[in-house]
């Protein structure tokens, strides 16, 4: 594959699912809206509780099959050994199963400590049990959608993604509106129910060749799996831990309130970002799985997708650094203004995320499970760390201080790695990105704590065109001539 043609394939990619990212967007809108106005910064700090804790139960329950079974698939299929891809997609779905009834009674077992331990009572017992038929529900579907990840089905996996948002913003309108605080636990049960049906629906799509195997056989063929799962699972156990003992901290010293401000925005602060991270994901990680045994080529690779995602994600990220105000006022409503400046600082941290996950797969294509492992509880400590120190010197502003310091410290880190690894080294064109970006967004910053808000308005406005113009050039240099793009760049350049 040529260097224009792998740029082709990252941007086919990337618009396939940035499109269904981009509806999700939409519909997560109107969904925050409607919540926001129902349920206000309370109402959206109990769902950000409540997510945080399914997340760390769930990913604990998990042990981490769906993401190592991707890599296990997406091998097979590279091999055209069809038979492999039967054992493991049979002993992926056995085990997802029992992993998730686990987990679900685990949930209600536990559901008054933790309900103790996240908000000082036991009000939300019954509220905490419930989340344990999410639970369940998530094992399930996360299998299915790991069979068409590895299959790289990408244009199911987005209209999974579209169809579950928009019938899971339906049933949120419904149950806030008609419920209020009420309606949250109906609600996440039934975008969960919503996913788990989809995911059975495109997964049947997906031709399996049929096998037989005992339970014995099962174990033994997941093992593999669990090995690295665990290791994976351990980092998203740690990315959920640390996200609970976030929003507890927040709760309990200044409560669900303070906990929805946090919520609004972190998650304004990602929002164009999902639209990069989902198609690496889904389309780069088993590419790279696909060249383990060519450094040269993982590292090409690396670079492009680097490039790539950079440039695409700049013009996002600055346009909701500049508008902050009027997006928070747009997605939520004036309660939330206080969330503007943690959007600032959670943006930076954004930017170092795209840079990042890149070079975090080259690790997981590898199968070092254990260097990731080592490396992702290294990160999530030091988030901890940062988070608590900077919370108690710098309330909410010093959490999203932590996040943007925490990805200098990923960076730093895991370009070491990769570079033990593969020999890596980022390129010029990925470096001059990088730098374009990460200079456009903290200029930006700094200039406009300066200057009036409609001089901030006219100079970002400006910022945000010229880094967007350069964006689409570099893209467009990177693709083939023939490429979509750069025949309509040249069909308005001769109308005009």
């Amino acid at each position: 594959m040529t260097a224009k043609s792998s740029y082709a394939q990252i941007l086919k990619a990337s618009s396939i699912m940035g499109g269904a990212a981009g509806i999700n967007l939409l519909l997560g809108m109107l969904r925050v809206k409607f919540a926001a106005v129902f349920i206000g910064t309370t109402g959206v700090g109990l769902i950000s509780s409540f997510g945080a804790l399914q997340g760390l139960i769930g990913t604990l329950a998990g042990l981490g099959i769906q993401s190592s079974a991707v890599r296990e698939i997406a091998a097979a299929v590279g091999k055209g050994d069809d038979q492999a891809v039967g054992r493991a997609v049979l002993a992926l779905r056995r085990i997802c199963w029992l992993t998730g009834l686990v987990g679900m009674a685990a949930m209600m077992l536990l559901a008054p400590l933790l309900s103790q331990l996240t908000f000082g009572h036991r009000d939300y017992t019954l509220d905490i049990a419930a989340l344990g038929v999410i639970i369940l529900f998530g094992n399930l579907s996360g299998g299915q959608m790991a069979l068409i990840q590895g299959m790289r089905r990408i244009g199911d996996m987005a209209r999974a993604n579209i169809y579950g948002a928009a019938a899971g913003t339906v049933a949120a309108i419904g149950f806030y509106a008609g419920l209020g605080l009420r309606g949250i636990i109906p609600t996440l049960l039934a975008v969960s129910a919503i996913q788990l049906a989809l995911s059975f629906h495109f997964a049947r799509r997906v031709p399996v060749p049929k096998v037989a195997l005992t339970w014995r056989q099962t174990f033994a063929e997941a093992g593999g799996m669990v090995r690295l799962g665990v290791v994976m699972m351990s980092s998203g156990l740690m990315s959920s831990a640390v996200s609970y003992f976030t929003v507890t901290l927040i709760t309990q010293h200044d409560g669900t309130q303070a906990v929805g401000l946090y919520s609004a925005g972190f998650a304004l602060s990602g929002m164009f970002v999902n639209f990069v991270l989902g198609a690496m994901g889904a389309d780069y990680y088993p590419r790279l799985t696909g060249a383990i045994h060519d450094k040269p080529a993982m590292n090409r690779m690396v670079n492009e997708q680097a490039e790539i995602a950079i440039l695409l994600a700049i013009p996002g990220l600055l346009a909701t650094v500049i508008f902050a105000p009027l997006i928070i006022q747009l997605f939520y409503t004036k309660e939330f203004i206080d969330a503007v400046p943690l959007i600032q600082w959670f943006t930076l941290g954004c930017l170092g995320r795209v840079i990042s996950w890149p070079l975090g797969f080259v690790m997981l294509a590898l199968g070092k499970g254990l260097i990731f492992g080592a490396a992702e509880l290294t990160w999530h400590v030091t988030h901890a760390i940062l988070i608590y120190f900077l919370f108690s010197e710098f309330g909410l502003k010093g959490v999203a201080a932590a996040f943007a310091a925490l990805y200098v410290i990923v960076n730093l880190h895991a370009l070491f790695i990769a570079n033990r690894l593969t020999q890596f080294r980022f390129s010029k064109a990925a470096l001059q990105s990088a730098s374009l970006a990460l200079v456009s967004l903290s200029g930006y910053l700094l200039i406009a704590e300066h200057i009036t808000p409609l001089a901030q308005l006219l100079f970002g406005s400006s910022l945000l065109t010229i880094v967007s113009i350069f964006s689409f050039m570099r893209v467009s240099k990177s693709l083939p001539p023939e490429h979509l793009i750069n025949r309509t760049a040249r069909s308005l350049f001769k109308r005009a």
